[in-house]
């Protein structure tokens, strides 16, 4: 074993608690369902980034590069300032929901290079302009700028020309479970000498103000020489000590309201959350503590760093009172010994055949994935009735958003998808989440899996949390098939199955399964309805929303979603009827619910109006009226292509092993024909006397692949678009009462404001969606085997095993990230300083999504989340420049 797995194993016992501290600081706390309190959720307005200097937060923390204990007792991040800007950077800016020309965006430079599972060593870079940045001017001219303009950038105000910047890098070592070596390096890239102050800030998060009685805890000052240090006094965390090298100032206020600036009254201390601000940018020499206590204390560094040099920080947050003298001794020996054991860990992980860049491609996928983490928390029923002695939250909360999840209690290290744009948990980006964790850290993947299953997360009567801004809404139920995998591959990497996990998760997802039938099938057909299932955008109506026309929605992916999650059901209850045999009448319920649900999508009802459509040989939605009538809307979207997710392969030998399980099966094939004889079943034998069960047979198959891998339809050069190509010419228009609804080929930002501005699924490419496209292709070559063939591109005669379609749909979903022949990074699109300048061009960003035609990253660009399974493709399918010699049989990635 590596140290580092070590470590995770120690973790995984209990024994050391190596993931006490990290990076769970949220990059944005502002503008957050769980910070408003007004009467009608305005959360981007009622708490505003320009508030968030001085406005204590209620439910969690946010600072620049930041990390905290698990419970954010104690926080530590970065505060930056280079004497022209209006405010101290505390926090990551960027523009709210309703600023932005396509919804909230980031506007800063900033990177998450490196990390480790236990975060014994991590890594960021954080940009930071010598010149004032640009606030108003960012937000005024996206103001101006349409939903069909793209968005103003920070590169595009020119405050970074001539390189005028600091590249500010913070790396961070575990000595100790609880003694963190802390570096800051900074590097001028200017052509002239600059200041720099620079301010590591160690804080509690406020616990004490909300009229429970909470204990107030304390930060003092405790030496000058030759090592300041702080010592952090909390009646939970204990004692802890923040050992400054050099000779800083100590600078220390309260993390307490100043609301005197935010509305005119007095403040209940002198001290106030903004004082280092205002003591640093506006010389407000009484805006700190001349004590040197309070519950938010800086180190102030003033630096001048030449043009082109370099100057590092040292500090050293520890449980243990060191002597100052010797603080900094062993640093610089335990940092590169950390270094070198990451660099020891991921080499067990990220395949060496790779080419270089790839290498860091995946090695920053992971770091991103890591990084992500935040402490998420959110008490529905504190939030909805209010804290004793503050003032009570509006009447209208108790009827608005969320007031049906009073159960909910989260207060968690979580999985985020992006710590500024999205930072609140989604439960099916967390799904896709766990896939790459689960390379690295599989008992994390797990945790997070259960957790959304936990009492105290899922509704009473089955339903999963969304996600903040809508507990209720619905997301595709891919739990249970990332639970599956996540089985898989740690049993692959540790020779054994955890068996207590798979049924934990088993037993909450047959409760949700049954909240999903008893719920949204509107005439018990097995038609689903499931609203907009996370994909925004992608047909003609708000699919969450009354229709226009009334009447109902026949959902191909709803029902579609449904047949994969009785297939992910049935494969896990099989693998627990191993051990008992109760089991298999569990999974011949599911292999029954999977029958019917699949009858459904292809029969063709009295009406002759299915979702599958015989005529163009694709899968439709379908508009039911109130009057009973309906007819297929033809959109050829991802709703038509996610009928093949529920397909799932199964070897003879493995069939026979379950004896009650086959006889039910054989008995139902037997007596209903009526619902089998149409479908893709379990009675034709395939390659090696595999079993099929799907909802495309093979026929339907090559048909959807028509489209699918057609070049001017849904094939870009670097994967799936979500819509096809065809509807840039021939929109798909539908009018209603007087009005037309369409539906056009969009490739990157939308041009509805449908689901916020900068979501989008009508055309660029989703990873997630793309990733199980890959895995359903495999999949069906396991039962078809190398004799089945389609043209890959449609239309060039070159026909393929779709074994390798699926490696080669891989590789272009992972060369938007890889240098092309002309050292080009197709994610960076036309952004020169990307592709060019060395301190820029291999710094990766892991996007929401991306443009349909030229690979470019759109969305938020933070998302490693989902966009983080491409480090499980590059694991699995190599790269392109290196197909040949990492060919892998199919049989070597089935069992993973």
């Amino acid at each position: 074993m590596t140290q580092e797995e070590i470590r995770l194993s120690e973790s995984e016992a209990r024994k050391k608690h190596w993931k006490r501290w990290g990076p769970y600081l949220s990059e944005r706390a502002w503008g957050t369902v769980r910070e408003d309190y007004s009467p009608h959720g305005n959360a981007w307005e009622y708490f505003s980034h320009d508030q968030a200097r001085s406005r204590v937060y209620r439910w969690n923390e946010d600072g620049l590069a930041g990390i905290s204990d698990r419970r954010q007792m104690i926080c530590f991040a970065l505060a930056l300032w280079n004497g022209r800007d209006p405010i101290l950077k505390e926090r990551i800016f960027g523009l709210t929901g309703n600023e932005g020309n396509h919804g909230e965006d980031v506007k800063e430079y900033y990177f998450y290079l490196d990390s480790t599972p236990t975060h014994s060593y991590m890594k960021y870079l954080y940009k930071y302009p010598q010149r004032e940045f640009p606030y108003a001017n960012l937000v005024e001219e996206n103001r101006q700028r349409g939903k069909n303009q793209p968005e103003y950038e920070l590169l595009d105000t020119g405050v970074f020309t001539d390189d005028r910047y600091f590249d500010v890098f913070v790396e961070y070592a575990k000595a100790d479970i609880e003694d963190i070596l802390i570096k800051i390096t900074v590097s001028n890239r200017g052509p002239e000498i600059a200041n720099l102050r620079l301010l590591p800030t160690v804080w509690f998060r406020n616990t004490w103000s909300w009229g429970d009685g909470t204990a107030q805890p304390v930060l003092k000052r405790t030496s000058n020489a030759p090592n300041p240090a702080i010592v952090l006094e909390h009646p939970e965390a204990g004692e802890h000590w923040l050992h400054c090298e050099g000779s800083p100032e100590l600078l220390f206020t309260e993390n307490e309201i100043n609301a005197r600036r935010l509305y005119g009254v007095d403040n209940r201390t002198p001290y106030v959350k903004d004082g280092i601000n205002d003591y640093i940018v506006h010389n407000a020499k009484d805006a700190v503590n001349p004590a040197h206590s309070g519950t938010k204390a800086a180190a102030h560094y003033n630096l001048t760093v030449g043009a082109g040099e370099t100057v590092v920080v040292k500090l050293r947050l520890t449980k243990t009172a060191l002597n100052t003298k010797s603080a900094f001794d062993d640093f610089d020996r335990t940092f590169a010994l950390r270094l070198s054991e990451a660099d020891e860990f991921y080499a067990t992980v990220i395949p060496q055949d790779l080419s270089p860049d790839a290498q860091n491609v995946m090695r920053q996928g992971f770091g991103g994935m890591l990084w992500s983490k935040q402490f998420y928390h959110y008490v529905v029923r504190q939030w909805l009735e209010g804290d004793p002695g503050n003032p009570p939250p509006p009447a209208e909360r108790r009827n608005g958003r969320n007031h049906e999840w009073p159960h909910l209690y989260n207060a968690d290290v979580l999985s985020m998808p992006d710590k500024w744009e999205y930072p609140w948990y989604a439960a099916w980006d967390l799904a896709f989440h766990c896939i790459p964790l689960a390379l690295v850290d599989s008992d994390f993947a797990k945790e997070q899996l259960v957790l959304m299953l936990r009492e105290w997360y899922m509704h009473p009567n089955g339903q999963m949390p969304a996600y903040e801004w809508a507990l209720e809404d619905v997301n595709p139920p891919v739990h249970a098939w990332a639970a599956w995998r996540v089985y898989k591959i740690d049993k692959k990497r540790r020779g054994k199955g955890d068996r207590e996990f798979l049924q934990r998760v088993f037993h909450k997802l047959m409760l949700n399964f049954t909240w999903w039938v008893n719920r949204k099938d509107a005439d018990g057909m097995n038609i689903f309805q499931g609203g907009f299932l996370g994909l925004d955008n992608i047909g003609v109506f708000d699919r969450s929303a009354p229709l226009p026309t009334g009447g109902y929605i026949e959902q191909s992916d709803g029902t579609s979603w449904m047949a994969m999650y009785t297939l992910n059901l049935l494969a896990i209850a099989l693998e627990l009827a191993q051990e008992d045999p109760a089991y298999e009448d569990v999974a011949s319920k599911f292999w029954e619910h999977f029958i019917y649900i699949a009858h459904a999508m292809s029969h063709r009802g009295h009406d002759g109006i299915g979702l599958w459509n015989e005529e163009d040989g694709f899968f439709y939605d379908v508009l039911r009226l109130p009057d009973g009538s309906k007819f297929p809307m033809k959109i050829r979207s991802m709703v038509g292509l996610i009928p093949l997710f529920a397909v799932e392969t199964m070897e003879q030998g493995v069939l026979d092993r379950y004896p009650g399980f086959k006889r039910r099966m054989e008995w139902f094939v037997q007596n209903r024909p009526d619902l089998t004889d149409n479908i893709a079943s379990m009675m034709t034998e395939g390659k090696g006397d595999r079993r099929l069960m799907a909802i495309a047979d093979p026929d339907q198959l090559r048909d959807i692949l028509k489209y699918m891998l057609d070049e001017r339809e849904f094939l870009s050069p670097y994967g799936i678009r979500a819509l096809s190509q065809f509807h840039r010419d021939h929109p798909y228009m539908l009018n209603v009462n007087d009005m037309e609804h369409r539906v056009d080929y969009e490739p990157a930002e939308s041009s509805t404001g449908l689901f916020g501005g900068n979501s989008n699924w009508r055309g660029p490419i989703w990873f997630p969606l793309n990733f199980l496209l890959v895995e359903s292709l495999q999949k069906f070559h396991y039962y078809l085997g190398e004799d089945f063939k389609v043209e890959f591109p449609t239309g060039s005669g070159k026909m393929m095993t779709l074994w390798e379609v699926a490696g080669e749909l891989s590789r272009r979903m992972t060369n938007i990230f890889l240098r092309d022949e002309k050292g080009r990074r197709p994610v960076f699109g036309n952004l020169e300083k990307f592709q060019t300048d060395p301190h820029w061009r291999d710094l990766v960003l892991f996007h929401e999504y991306f443009h349909g035609d030229s690979g470019a990253g759109v969305g938020a660009n933070h998302q490693t989340g989902w966009t983080g399974v491409v480090t499980k493709l590059m694991q699995q399918s190599g790269e392109s420049r290196h197909r040949k010699k990492r060919k892998a049989e199919p049989a070597e990635v089935a069992a993973d």
